[in-house]
């Protein structure tokens, strides 16, 4: 994603140890309150693994945490393929359902939400309904997102972390069938760039091309 201008929140970057960004994001969330976190990144920066390395961190602190995988959040092959299994555009617009993650995820944990959520909607390898159970969230609970695109969704979270890829970075290590998403995944963070919506700011954006040795834009 390494286009003209800055990306969203790009400021002086900051080198930190991984152990510690994770324990600053942990240490960023409310404490005693049920906390949503996205862990926003294309699927060629591990979002998910990350986000469950960072619910790892929670636990071994004695405080509740889930990791929603928005691959289980995705809209049935139907949609997704209308116009072809590469279309750009879809995989932009409705690829994942996020409508359907601050309805079953999001709005449940938040005051006067019925305090459960679903943590997988949609079997992707079978085109199926994932036939999950809604599961209780703790009082402290801490849920985590993480997939691409989640920024400047209108989701209502309490946290945002961006794993920034250079574009050299993210068709690198991107998978051969998917490396067709490195140019929507570019157009996306570059239209949020130029919007400039304070909605599309993450509050971590971490550079991620090394992941052992990641660094900390701190925005303007």
């Amino acid at each position: 994603m390494d286009r003209p201008g800055k990306m969203v929140g790009v400021g002086q970057p900051v080198p930190i140890f991984p152990d510690l960004l994770v324990a600053s994001i942990v240490e960023s969330c409310p404490a005693g309150a049920r906390t949503i976190v996205v862990v926003d990144g294309a699927d060629a920066a591990r979002p998910v693994e990350f986000a469950s390395r960072t619910a790892e961190h929670v636990r071994s602190g004695g405080r509740s945490a889930t990791v929603i995988d928005l691959h289980d959040y995705v809209r049935p092959a139907s949609i997704r393929f209308e116009y072809s299994r590469h279309d750009e555009l879809s995989y932009r617009t409705l690829w994942f359902d996020y409508d359907a993650v601050s309805r079953e995820v999001i709005a449940p944990l938040r005051p006067g939400g019925r305090g459960h959520f679903l943590p997988r909607l949609w079997d992707e390898a079978t085109d199926r309904s994932a036939r999950a159970r809604s599961v209780p969230a703790a009082p402290n609970e801490i849920v985590l997102i993480a997939g691409p695109m989640l920024l400047g969704r209108g989701l209502d979270v309490d946290l945002s972390v961006h794993l920034r890829l250079s574009e050299t970075a993210l068709r690198r290590r991107t998978d051969a069938a998917e490396e067709w998403t490195c140019e929507p995944l570019a157009t996306y963070y570059d239209s949020l760039n130029r919007s400039d919506r304070s909605a599309g700011r993450p509050d971590f954006l971490v550079r991620w091309d090394h992941p052992d040795r990641p660094a900390l834009e701190h925005r303007p």
